[in-house]
């Protein structure tokens, strides 16, 4: 027997028609289920989560299992997506394919997939974690940011622009590719730096490596204007910059696990979720 930990985004199943039957499926072949309980905001309950649980079904689009990935990341147990959103990077398991997912999984014909996190820091000591990116941009006027990067304690780069991108592979395919940076294999342990609509002709993308540690400081206006700069982990508010602050990003000692059901590669899947466009 298997204990499944079923985390359900309300909005993409109201009537938890998906959910049931997911549970009665596993149920009936001799396994427990335990179903989240969420706030009314749709975050987890911390003290609700079970101790002990050998896979977590997450039911949503690609932000509800980021947003679990997040929020669990603590218990170490592999992610399984049920794609109840759009495109599904991530959330690979569509409805027309549940039993027969669910099936790989209890028999254990998948693969375990190790994405790396990252990391912010500010310097009052907070800390928060991400899945996808971290990005710094601007918070209030449309007025380019200055941003100093330094990568090791050495600085690489100043920057005249909207924001920053911090990514990592899993997230290279969501805001960074936007941005115009890079795609990168998801499984891969790298940190891309991406700028968002910089003031100069050199934007390239830069890809560290995962050891690299890098601070971001918001820099002095040009009219002596107190600068404001946004911090979001995975597209939420973590945190607000002002002219002097830092931020350092580096790779989390966490990681999140993804159960694979399909063995086509990462090129394969990205063509057909993107129609090859």
């Amino acid at each position: 027997m298997s204990i499944y930990y079923i985390v359900t985004n309300d909005l993409k199943d109201p009537h938890h028609e998906v959910t049931n039957r997911i549970k009665a499926y596993l149920t009936h072949h001799g396994n427990q289920c335990i179903l989240s309980k969420n706030d009314p905001e749709g975050h987890i309950i911390p003290e609700t989560v079970p101790e002990e649980m050998d896979y977590i079904i997450v039911l949503g689009g690609d932000g509800t299992l980021i947003r679990a990935a997040r929020e669990l990341h603590d218990y170490n147990v592999p992610l399984l997506g049920v794609n109840l959103g759009t495109l599904g990077y991530l959330a690979e398991l569509e409805i027309a394919d549940l039993e027969d997912g669910l099936l790989k999984v209890m028999h254990q014909q998948v693969n375990i997939e190790t994405r790396m996190m990252l990391k912010a820091t500010l310097s009052d000591g907070r800390e928060g974690i991400a899945l996808n990116d971290i990005v710094v941009s601007r918070e209030g006027g449309l007025r380019v940011i200055h941003f100093r990067i330094c990568v090791n304690g050495m600085q690489l780069n100043r920057y005249q622009a909207d924001g920053i991108i911090i990514s990592t592979p899993t997230g290279s395919t969501g805001y960074n590719l936007s941005a115009g940076g890079p795609i990168v294999e998801p499984t891969a342990f790298m940190i891309v730096i991406t700028p968002i609509c910089s003031h100069a002709l050199n934007t390239s993308s830069i890809v560290l490596s995962s050891e690299d540690v890098i601070e971001i400081e918001i820099e002095d206006s040009q009219h002596g204007i107190e600068e404001r700069a946004a911090v979001s982990l995975d597209g939420g508010h973590f945190s607000t910059l002002i002219t002097g602050n830092r931020v350092k990003i580096e790779c989390a000692k966490k990681t999140t696990k993804l159960v694979k059901l399909s063995k086509e590669s990462f090129l394969k899947t990205m063509h057909m979720k993107m129609k090859g466009n």
